[in-house]
C-alpha cells in the first residue's frame, strides 16, 4: 500500500496528515479553516486518495499559516507515499466545468517543482477565507509533493465555483498521474531512470 504519514510542527501549526494513495476516497479534515475542510474533502473524494488531516494553527492572526502548511503537509505525503515514483502515470490533466465555471488543471509529478497560477478572484474573500491564500496552498503543496502543477481558470464568475473547480481538477489529474502503468509497474517513467 502506498500510505504515509507526517508531521509538521512550528511555533505557528501543529499538523498531522495520513493518507492512502490506493484508498477510496475517504476523508477526515479539520483544519479549523471550513472552507478549506471544504476543499480537502474535495481533494480527497475526486482522487480516491484517502486523507485524514488534523491542524490546529494561529488562527487568531489569520488563515495564512495553516493554509500554506497545511499544504504543505499534504503535499510532503503526497510525495513519500510516492516513494520511487515507480510505475506511475506521471503526467494527467483534467478540465472541470461547475456550472458557469470552467477550470483546467495539468500536472507533471517530476519532482521538479513548479507552480503556475492563472486563477483571479472577483472578491477578497470567500466566508471568512481570504482568496490569495488558494495561492499559497497549491504553492506550498507543489513544493513539497515536487509536482509541476499548472492550474488555469479558463471563465467562471462565481469565486466558490472557481477555486472548488481547481481543486477538483488537481484532484481528477492526481488521480490519473499516480495511477500504476500495469505495462511499466516496476520502472520510473523517465529517460533519466530516476524523477
Amino acid at each position: 500500500m502506498r500510505t504515509a504519514k507526517v508531521e509538521r510542527s512550528t511555533k505557528e501549526t501543529q499538523i498531522s496528515v495520513e493518507l492512502n494513495l490506493d484508498g477510496t476516497g475517504k476523508y477526515e479534515n479539520s483544519t479549523g479553516i471550513g472552507f478549506l475542510d471544504h476543499m480537502l474533502d474535495q481533494l480527497s473524494r475526486h482522487s480516491l486518495i484517502d486523507l485524514k488531516v488534523k491542524a490546529k494553527g494561529d488562527l487568531h492572526i489569520d488563515f495564512h499559516h495553516t493554509t500554506e502548511d497545511t499544504g504543505w503537509a499534504v503535499g510532503e505525503a503526497v510525495s513519500k507515499a510516492l516513494g520511487e515514483r515507480l510505475g506511475i502515470t506521471r503526467y494527467a490533466h483534467a478540465y472541470i466545468p461547475m456550472d458557469e465555471t470552467l477550470s483546467r488543471v495539468a500536472l507533471d509529478i517530476s519532482n521538479r517543482p513548479y507552480l503556475i497560477w492563472k486563477v483571479d478572484f472577483s472578491k477578497p474573500k470567500l466566508g471568512d477565507m481570504d482568496t490569495e491564500l488558494f495561492r499559497e496552498w497549491f504553492q506550498a503543496f507543489s513544493q513539497s509533493a515536487g509536482i509541476t502543477l499548472h492550474v488555469e481558470n479558463i471563465y467562471g464568475e462565481n469565486n466558490h465555483h472557481i477555486i472548488e473547480s481547481c481543486y477538483k481538477g488537481l484532484a481528477r489529474a492526481l488521480r490519473q498521474a499516480i495511477t500504476i502503468d500495469e505495462r511499466k509497474k516496476d520502472e520510473v517513467p523517465s529517460t533519466k531512470g530516476k524523477l
